[in-house]
């Protein structure tokens, strides 16, 4: 299994390349650019926060924290006083780094569910309705936010999957088909939440016609 250094560098070498082609493609400006490289870096190590004590899940809801505090910090201004506002956003903040990290290491296992192209696709479908209903962003951004997070996420599923055949041994390691997999076949209950979920983003996801738009003329760079 690669570590976290290896995950975080191939990632990024990822986006830097999606990042670049995209914009010299004329898919987005360049200062567009920037956050598609840090979403694809983000969906890199994104899966490894199923792993209790990994640096991603430290790293992960560090970074949840803050959007979750801002959002806080708008939604309560002039409901509460400056003092109840800072006390708000400090419990807000602590729930989501803390308690909101705990009980979802408590909930999952590694290389479970979460290491799955179902949890890729559902990563970058909520990424793309909260680019666009959040954010609004465009239709075509929106989506390009969600596929470079997906894609960051399928690159670490199989940098996992290639560090699994050892070939100096010419063996393959018994953690093989545990990380590139459709979704977790031992836990189809969990399968079923996630799917649910996809269902539930349909009614917030941008235009599917920006998607398919998006994916031919980045297959057209290939040709």
């Amino acid at each position: 299994m690669a570590d976290f250094r290896t995950h975080l560098g191939v990632a990024a070498a990822g986006g830097a390349v999606l990042a670049h082609g995209g914009w010299q493609a004329g898919l987005w400006d360049a200062w567009q650019a920037l956050p598609m490289l840090a979403l694809v870096t983000l969906g890199g190590i994104l899966p490894d926060i199923d792993a209790d004590s990994s640096k991603a899940i430290r790293l992960v809801f560090n970074l949840l924290a803050i959007p979750a505090v801002v959002a806080g910090a708008l939604l309560l201004q002039g409901r509460l006083s400056t003092g109840g506002l800072l006390l708000a956003c400090g419990a807000l903040y602590l729930a989501v780094r803390y308690l909101a990290g705990a009980l979802f290491a408590r909930l999952t296992v590694h290389r479970g569910i979460w290491h799955s192209l179902l949890a890729a696709g559902l990563c970058g479908l909520a990424t793309a309705a909260l680019s666009h209903r959040l954010l609004a962003q465009p239709d075509a951004l929106a989506w390009g936010h969600g596929v470079s997070l997906a894609l960051g996420f399928t690159l670490h599923l199989l940098l996992d999957e290639l560090y699994s055949v050892d070939l100096t041994g010419v063996r393959i390691k018994r953690s093989f088909g545990t990380a590139l997999k459709p979704l977790d076949w031992r836990s189809p209950g969990n399968a079923l939440v996630m799917l649910a979920a996809g269902a539930n983003l349909l009614p917030w996801l941008p235009a599917w016609a920006a998607l398919h738009d998006l994916l031919a003329q980045g297959a057209s760079l290939w040709r």
